[in-house]
């Protein structure tokens, strides 16, 4: 098993943003430390085009066994694209890989426990992909749409229904995703129709699209600290 921490060197919304300093330290050095002290991987490795990535992720503990493609390091390359370019480029080394766990450079809420529990269902399940998810913090069957100016339900026939009533839903939390190599390679997604879950809380996530949402993983960081 092995962790893939794809980091491009690109970020345009907050620019150097995958080592930015979150709190004294480089965020993605957050993410390395954690997958390490985990104790589920073989190697931690990080997949970037940026010499100053792959410096400060070797400092922290992880590996970087090549620099990524041109054809990877672009906008518009998918994290399915990166994540074959690892798995091929250490096939050609000889190298085969059963299960992978990709894990985001930016998440800095990330936990152990999360990771070693995963792993576990992940296994256990013999799940194709497991993924991290948190509900939706209010009932998407609820939903308000424009129409001309105005506002509707989008499902009006939920109105008057309770909120426990309704089924609950829920999204991809951003953080990682364990998967089986030879059905990734069959299939090129991370998600299946064999895919598990963990459920963290809203304390446990936290997506970094902008400089607010920094702001609010600084927050969170500091709550669980605590």
């Amino acid at each position: 098993m092995i962790a893939i921490i794809p980091a491009r060197g690109g970020s345009k919304r907050i620019p150097g943003k995958n080592i930015k300093d979150f709190l004294g330290k480089p965020i993605i050095a957050y993410v390395i430390e954690t997958a390490i002290k985990s104790g589920i991987f073989d190697e931690v490795m990080v997949s970037t085009d940026s010499v100053e990535i792959a410096e400060v992720a070797r400092k922290y503990g992880a590996i970087v066994p090549f620099m990524r493609s041109d054809k990877t390091a672009n906008d518009f390359a998918t994290t399915a694209e990166v994540l074959s370019e690892v798995i091929y480029s250490y096939a050609g080394n000889g190298i085969k890989i059963k299960n992978a766990c990709c894990i985001y450079p930016t998440a800095v809420l990330l936990s152990d426990k999360h990771l070693q529990q995963a792993n576990h269902n992940f296994e256990k399940w013999n799940y194709d992909t497991l993924i991290s998810v948190l509900k939706f913090s209010y009932p998407p069957q609820r939903g308000l749409r424009e129409n001309s100016g105005k506002l509707e339900m989008i499902w009006p026939e939920n109105k008057s229904k309770r909120s426990q009533d309704l089924e609950s839903y829920y999204h991809d939390a951003g953080q990682f995703y364990f998967f089986n190599v030879e059905k990734f390679k069959e299939k090129r997604e991370l998600f299946t129709d064999n895919t598990g879950y963990l459920l963290l809380s809203e304390y446990e996530a936290q997506d970094i699209d902008n400089p607010d949402d920094w702001t609010m993983a600084e927050l969170k960081f500091r709550f669980l600290k605590k």
